[in-house]
């Protein structure tokens, strides 16, 4: 992948940043920060019904975390002189429609989503952020981090398969269904946004991903969804 801005860091209100530039900036956060803020109300959701107090806890500061970052992609948004609202708004459909679509029946399901689809999603905007300055991509890159997410739900989830097996093979299904709606969501978002699109393809004066590049990212995204569902136990 081609890095358009080099190593140097580029300021936030530098006039070397091209309208359309600036554009897909505020596109890639606005995406971001309303999948953090939908990760939150999920994860918070999924705290409610969770077995235990430990659980509940464990839950819950995983919600919160989502809402730091969120916050801190907000604060980004406004030093770009961007009202984040309106970065936002363009996502609302598409994210909404994901969320709808894979609304979990139980606990277990709501954590292999936090994993698994809400991962996917995160590797796509890691993906995209190679093509920006190094101010964003360093907040992706902090908002993105594990944060110990991942050790958690992998533990409960292999504890949960090791009490009942039969548990792992509703959410080997499960999860092969989120990774088809994660990348239809990636897909969507990354192709109905001219800017953002932009980033992956190019523009005059700042290179971006031919085709066959296009398609490594997507074999890399699902190359990592199945070290995902491998790390919880599940057949992807």
């Amino acid at each position: 992948m081609t890095d358009p801005t080099g190593d140097a860091d580029v300021p936030a209100a530098s006039d070397a940043w091209t309208e359309d530039f600036r554009a897909a900036v505020v596109d890639l956060l606005g995406a971001l920060a309303y999948g953090e803020l939908m990760a939150f109300s999920q994860l918070a959701a999924d705290a409610e019904s969770a077995p235990s107090p430990r659980d509940k806890a464990e839950v819950a500061r995983l919600a919160v975390t989502e809402f730091l970052h969120y916050e801190q992609i907000v604060a980004r948004l406004e030093e770009l002189g961007t009202d984040p609202q309106a970065a936002i708004a363009p996502f609302v459909e598409a994210v909404d429609a994901f969320h709808e679509r894979t609304a979990p029946n139980d606990w277990l399901e709501g954590l292999v989503k936090a994993y698994v689809g809400d991962g996917i999603a995160q590797d796509f905007y890691r993906e995209i952020s190679a093509y920006v300055d190094a101010d964003t991509r360093a907040l992706v890159e902090s908002v993105i981090a594990d944060m110990g997410r991942d050790e958690y739900v992998v533990r409960a989830v292999r504890d949960a398969i090791s009490d009942d097996p039969r548990i792992g093979g509703r959410l080997a299904l499960w999860g092969r269904r989120l990774v088809g709606e994660a990348l239809t969501q990636a897909q969507r978002v990354g192709v109905e946004r001219d800017a953002l699109a932009s980033l992956l393809v190019g523009a005059p004066g700042r290179p971006g991903a031919d085709l066959a590049e296009l398609g490594r990212m997507f074999a890399r995204l699902t190359d990592e969804h199945t070290r995902r569902m491998a790390r919880l136990g599940l057949a992807s």
